[in-house]
């Protein structure tokens, strides 16, 4: 068995350089609310989660911080580290227990040159990373508040089951963590909140906030970004 399986950006990685660069790599455990990288750490290896989920985000030098995004088995964060050797650009905790397998810089670059497939998956996922930051950053400039919480919970949220057509997010979301990830304060995110209960466009039950009509509320964003434009 190969520290990598399971893992499927390693998907298609030739059995006898999977042994060789394993021996190079390890996994560790984390436990929940444990640091695993800071910003401007000087540390480059790549993480890749196993189990457990963790939490990215930025923080400001006055302690303001804008949550990237949650991210849990299968997926993989350090990778801009690895490449050009800069300092860390983000803080990364675990939210659960979690396993990571840690992949020297060098022997993540060693893969990712030596199979194609593996390369290309590289290139997709940092191109994905690109476009989301462009859309995040375009929201910032040019939606308000109500517009932006929109967004954030369409992004958020996957098909309710057993519900067509709505959408939930699960666990439900804490108002504290909407805030950081759209940029304003908790209160407002409370009342905007409320204001979508109050309209029906929310739901909030005991598995998650429910989205009745994620098409009327993506409707909304579309239109306000047209007219931003």
């Amino acid at each position: 068995m190969s520290v990598f399986d399971g893992i499927p950006f390693f998907a298609g990685l030739d059995p006898i350089r999977a042994e060789s660069f394993a021996r190079q790599c390890a996994r560790k455990r984390y436990a929940e609310e444990e640091l695993v990288l800071d910003f401007d750490d000087h540390s480059t290896d790549v993480y890749f989660i196993v189990s457990g989920d963790v939490r990215v985000l930025i923080r400001t030098a006055a302690g303001k911080e804008m949550i990237f995004g949650d991210f849990g088995p299968g997926k993989f964060f350090g990778e801009m580290a690895a490449i050009d050797g800069a300092k860390r650009s983000a803080n990364v905790t675990a939210l659960t227990n979690a396993e990571l397998l840690i992949v020297p810089p060098g022997a993540f670059r060693e893969i990712v040159l030596h199979a194609p497939d593996i390369a290309e998956r590289l290139l997709r996922l940092l191109t994905a990373r690109v476009r989301e930051l462009n859309i995040r950053l375009f929201e910032r400039s040019v939606l308000d508040l109500r517009h932006r919480l929109y967004s954030e919970l369409l992004r958020m949220s996957a098909p309710r089951k057993g519900h067509d057509g709505q959408a939930i997010v699960s666990p439900p979301p804490f108002q504290h963590d909407l805030a950081s990830r759209i940029g304003c304060r908790r209160e407002q995110v409370s009342r905007e909140l409320g204001a979508m209960v109050e309209e029906g466009l929310a739901e909030k039950i005991r598995g998650g906030l429910v989205l009745p009509q994620p098409g009327v509320l993506q409707k909304r964003v579309r239109d306000a970004m047209n007219e931003a434009e």
